[in-house]
């Protein structure tokens, strides 16, 4: 018989009557008021309408630009033919000189073109792509901090309109890739002080990607270093002594991926690599602390032009001036007062909090950059700023994440009003400097901000869908001005070395392509008779393959800030027997050399480098080159300082000396307004 065993059924368990009832679930409305990431199903659909915008804006009508920046063009073009010339960075295929940077810029541009061919577009979109890739890098950054999705959203808006960020992001300077490497150090970092069972790991990509930001434009790079080991140091949540190892390893390893590149360059034999452009020992160590190093902050730059206080006032305002403002100073006063108040709200939320970690990375990185920026006394352009603009970005969205959680107290409701008619009025002043521009948008910037700001002081006796209302209008308040400037920026052209973001403001630095031109339309320092060429017979564009726009008519031999503008005669002439020849032309400066080898796709020499002052190549050089049969024309009337007068500080003056020789031992011929002398028939 099978015996049956029954269990006695388990009583449930009766709820204590004094324990409090189970909160019920937030709602879908709820978690979207909260604003926290992983709560609301409207986040991923608002970050990819956030990455795709920013896409369009710069992307759109891109080959606009045509080269942009000849010099960097012309040596991404060299890079595309030769792997010698990618390697060091040269700036034509035959290598005689390279850019005065290091040259990791310049490689995602060249395979691009390698692979696509030579055109606008080839060259650009690498950038613009890092521009969205920035974007979505620093929203993923300041979301690790905050862990509020709205506010870094609004950091990635912040810095996607940002008007020197659209311009650089649609351009082919070295900003963009160091922008985006830049943030990329931050983020491993963050992810380091997060994960100490990997810190090492995070710490060590860190350094490698500052590492790899030094060789994208030398020593800027190293500016955000104090922040990041700060940060690090005051957050790990590991011993004193593994912090400062995990930083010896981080150090290394920057070391290691910026260090192997300019250890093969000085080891390389001189014979058999190409000048380094910007030095005048033909030294990449001289390039990286002289002309690209201390010389940017004390103005001692052998060979530069502008020298003696020649690049704009410096001082604690310079960041504010007609001239910079427009391109970087929207939001950073917000970000200031931000980062003060965000600062005093996280005071006692002990080292390893998330949203102080943030802010102190990036208030260092603000605090750092900008006061050099407003201090430097060697070449600083407008353009620089765009590094500034991820910590603007940052500070912007960490703050308001907190400012938001402390939103019931008094202190935050007025913090917040006071940045936002701030910033505001701060976009009303940087309107009001455009004066053609949009003239109605600064009242209705100001309007907005005061009434936005007067009404987040009031938000506690406001229904939730007012609140709403006000918090839209308080962002349209503080974006619409840089956004206006942003769209301004992206449907403009912009050519040359020196371009600045948005409408003119008469502040020196003009609107499209515009340079920083003096009274008589030199760059500072120049006097009568340099930099020739500059703004004379360039009402071409230069004549450009695959589809880059172009316009018929004469030629223009270039100068010290814009390319050449080559003619189909001209290019026929140099095309003539080309492969007999090395260098199918040479002209004095990098710009005059590089539109004739844009148009051709054929080695260019630029003698001296980009402001002509290089040594390189000698006159006796130059002559052997010329009696070897290795250059076919030598093009006059180009941009250049050889000789050392005037603006610039130094240098050498073998390019005027090779200019007067040639002019005194070759016929001179003028072809569409060009001055060209045939150099295969030897002395005369």
């Amino acid at each position: 018989m099978t015996q049956t065993t029954i269990s006695a059924p388990t009583p449930t368990p009766r709820r204590d009557a004094t324990a409090p009832a189970a909160p019920p679930a937030p709602s879908r409305a709820h978690r979207l008021w909260r604003g926290r990431e992983d709560d609301s199903p409207l986040v991923r659909p608002a970050l990819l309408g956030l990455l795709l915008a920013t896409a369009l804006l710069y992307l759109w009508g891109l080959g606009a630009s045509g080269w942009a920046n000849s010099f960097y063009a012309a040596a991404a073009q060299a890079g595309s033919e030769s792997w010698k010339a990618f390697f060091f960075g040269s700036s034509d295929a035959a290598s005689s000189i390279t850019v005065d940077k290091t040259p990791m810029s310049l490689w995602p541009m060249s395979l691009s073109v390698r692979v696509f061919g030579l055109s606008s577009w080839a060259m650009l979109v690498p950038q613009a792509l890092m521009g969205v890739a920035s974007v979505g890098l620093l929203y993923a950054t300041v979301r690790r901090t905050t862990h509020n999705a709205w506010a870094s959203l609004l950091a990635g808006a912040a810095l996607a309109l940002t008007p020197v960020a659209v311009l650089m992001f649609r351009f082919n300077n070295p900003d963009a890739l160091l922008t985006l490497l830049l943030i990329g150090a931050v983020h491993a970092t963050i992810r380091a002080i997060e994960n100490p069972a990997r810190a090492v790991r995070w710490l060590a990509l860190g350094g490698a990607l500052v590492g790899f930001a030094f060789l994208t434009k030398m020593l800027q790079a190293f500016l955000v270093l104090p922040p990041l080991a700060l940060v690090y140091l005051v957050a790990a949540r590991v011993g004193v002594v593994t912090r400062l190892k995990h930083l010896l390893v981080a150090f290394g390893a920057m070391i290691l991926a910026g260090g192997w590149w300019i250890a093969i360059v000085e080891l390389w034999p001189a014979s058999s690599r190409p000048y380094i452009g910007g030095s005048q020992d033909n030294s990449i160590l001289e390039l990286t602390l002289g002309y690209n190093g201390l010389g940017r902050l004390n103005g001692n730059e052998t060979g530069s032009v502008g020298g003696g206080g020649g690049w704009g006032q410096t001082g604690i305002l310079r960041l504010f001036t007609s001239e910079i403002g427009g391109q970087v100073a929207w939001l950073l006063p917000a970000a200031l007062v931000l980062l003060g108040l965000g600062l005093w709200f996280r005071k006692g939320a002990g080292r390893s909090d998330r949203q102080l970690t943030g802010l102190v990375v990036w208030g260092g990185w603000l605090l750092v950059t900008g006061l050099t920026f407003s201090f430097m006394a060697g070449i600083f352009h407008a353009y620089y700023t765009v590094a500034l603009a991820p910590a603007i970005a940052a500070l912007v969205g960490i703050g308001a994440s907190i400012l938001w959680d402390k939103r019931e107290s008094p202190v935050a409701a007025l913090g917040a009003a006071f940045v936002i008619a701030m910033t505001s009025v701060m976009g009303f002043v940087l309107l009001d400097r455009a004066t053609d521009f949009v003239p109605w948008l600064k009242y209705v910037v100001v309007a907005a901000g005061t009434a936005a700001a007067f009404l987040v002081v009031l938000h506690r006796l406001l229904p939730r869908r007012a609140v709403v209302a006000v918090i839209a209008t308080s962002l349209a308040a503080v974006l619409v001005g840089p956004a206006a400037y942003a769209v301004d920026t992206a449907s403009t052209a912009h050519t040359g070395s020196i371009p600045s973001a948005g409408p003119s403001t008469g502040g020196g630095m003009g609107g499209p392509g515009g340079g920083r031109m003096d009274g008589m339309g030199r760059p500072p320092g120049m006097t009568q008779g340099q930099g020739q060429g500059q703004g004379q017979g360039q009402t071409q564009t230069p004549t450009a393959p695959n589809g880059t726009p172009s316009r018929g008519g004469g030629g223009g031999a270039g100068g010290l800030l814009n390319g050449s503008e080559s003619t189909a005669e001209i290019n026929a002439l140099l095309e003539t027997d080309a492969d007999s020849y090395t260098w199918v032309a040479a002209a004095v400066g990098s710009n005059t050399a590089a539109g004739y080898q844009l148009a051709t796709e054929l080695p260019v020499m630029a003698i001296g480098g980009f402001n002509g002052s290089d040594p390189s190549p000698t006159l006796a050089e130059f002559e052997q080159r010329v009696a070897d049969g290795e250059i076919h024309y030598f093009i006059g009337g180009g941009g250049g300082f050889g000789g050392g007068g005037g603006g610039q500080t130094g240098g050498s003056s073998s390019s005027s000396d090779i200019a007067a020789w040639v002019a005194d031992n070759f016929t001179a011929q003028t072809v569409d307004g060009v001055t060209l002398y045939d150099l295969s028939g030897g002395v005369q």
